[in-house]
């Protein structure tokens, strides 16, 4: 039932988990296993089993023919070691998921599957999910993005010229005007891997691909052969701006249509094949409607009590309208370090720039009308709208497409060579098989 596919992949996992028959002891108490040793924490053969039995079910739904059980236990088992690894780095450097946060993402992934947030916990339960565990799993893949933020996304650096050399780009390239459905196979390598270790890893993509051209299933193949963190997904990269492609990923889809797919690609990381499941144009042009706006803050303090700062800005409210010039008054009066110095003027503005209870008035007001006092967190405010415009801003969201082009570009081997890098630092014991 669920159209948003994190929220239909999390509610699978809890569901298998919530179904799962444990098994127990002698005196009534749930038994489990260690599936393995990771540091000083471990990964449960429950958590493995669960995992495993969505896949399943996930496969069988979509028709999906999955390779041997022992390859997807492999498969799974690492995925939840690198999990685990990153949790409790995560854990170690202090990420914190405030439940404002939690509950703002949780409202989000609700209204995309057209459900109130107050009716989750019902629609949750009629499918067999307990609400606190949901809650968890969301906390967890939001501190697993923030970590990726700071380890790997944080530290990828964007140069002037390599922004300049994408802008360019951008006028006649037929990629980067087009938006791709996209699935793809890594056979990696490792960090600082050797000759013969990427020969290996050529000749087991070049045997892949010959099994594509042959005819074979290529998210089946990907469930079997690739290591990228979307093998159990299919490969499945969901759809991309080319803009916003990896320039690896730009120049190999360049020449192929829809239904393609390349041959092997060298990467740092490894060997890709990349396939086009879809591929449509892309809107060429942005517009967005923008506000010029200023205004005068007071801000409480120990000093003056907020009935104090509400009194200031109303009397300053009381002089512009017998004639006061705004620009001076704000100069004299307003707390905003960044814009009294301006007459309060805070220039061309996008929505979303202000805190929400100050956009809600300026989104009132028509310009050149002045508005009543008001709260917002910072202090008392009274602003005004100087003018409204509709904005082409196509050549700003090019410089910002190409800055995460550029970054995107570098993320995927970065990524890779990240989660190998603490997957290699880590201890780890497997002990499926073992008595």
């Amino acid at each position: 039932m669920f159209k948003n596919k994190s929220l239909g992949i999390i509610c699978l996992v809890l569901a298998s988990a919530s179904a799962a028959a444990d098994e127990l002891s002698d005196k009534g108490q749930f038994l489990d296993g260690i599936a393995a040793v990771v540091n000083e924490g471990v990964v449960l053969k429950s958590q493995l089993n669960d995992q495993i039995e969505a896949i399943t079910l996930r496969a069988n739904r979509e028709g999906m023919q999955l390779p041997p059980r022992e390859i997807i236990e492999e498969q799974v088992l690492e995925q939840l070691i690198v999990e685990e690894i990153q949790m409790q780095r995560a854990n170690r450097i202090g990420i914190q998921i405030s439940d404002q946060m939690l509950n703002q993402t949780m409202a989000r992934l609700a209204a995309q599957n057209n459900i109130a947030f107050e009716q989750l916990p019902q629609v949750l339960a009629a499918e067999g999910i307990d609400y606190g565990v949901y809650r968890r799993e969301i906390r967890k893949q939001l501190t697993l993005d923030q970590l990726r933020q700071i380890d790997v996304i944080g530290r990828i650096s964007v140069a002037p010229r390599e922004i300049e050399a994408c802008v360019a780009d951008l006028e006649d390239n037929v990629v980067v005007n087009s938006e791709y459905n996209l699935s793809h196979i890594l056979i990696s390598v490792s960090e600082g891997a050797t000759a013969d270790e990427f020969a290996a890893a050529e000749q087991e993509a070049n045997e892949v691909y010959e099994q594509l051209v042959a005819g074979s299933d290529f998210a089946e193949m990907a469930v079997r052969h690739s290591d990228s963190q979307t093998n159990l997904e299919g490969g499945a990269l969901g759809w991309r701006k080319g803009d916003q492609l990896p320039t690896l990923f730009a120049e190999v889809v360049a020449p192929l249509e829809s239904g393609q797919f390349s041959r092997p690609v060298r990467a740092v990381s490894g060997f890709h094949i990349v396939k086009i499941n879809e591929m449509r144009g892309a809107i060429q042009r942005s517009q967005v409607n923008q506000m010029k706006v200023r205004h005068i803050l007071v801000t409480p303090t120990e000093i003056i009590d907020d009935e104090t700062a509400k009194q200031k800005v109303e009397d300053a409210r009381e002089q512009i309208v017998e004639g006061g010039d705004f620009a001076e008054i704000a100069k004299l009066v307003s707390d905003d370090p960044g814009s009294a110095n301006d007459g309060g003027e805070m220039g061309w503005t996008d929505p979303g720039t202000f805190v929400p209870e100050f956009e809600e008035v300026a989104n009132k007001l028509e310009p050149g009308q002045l508005s009543e006092p008001f709260r917002s967190r910072f202090g008392w405010h009274i602003l005004e709208v100087m003018d409204r415009r509709v904005y082409d801003n196509t050549e700003e969201m090019k410089e910002r497409n190409c800055i995460e082009r550029v970054r995107n570009s570098k993320l995927a081997d970065e990524s890779e060579l990240w989660v190998r890098r603490i997957r290699d630092e880590a201890y780890v014991e497997k002990r499926v098989g073992t008595s």
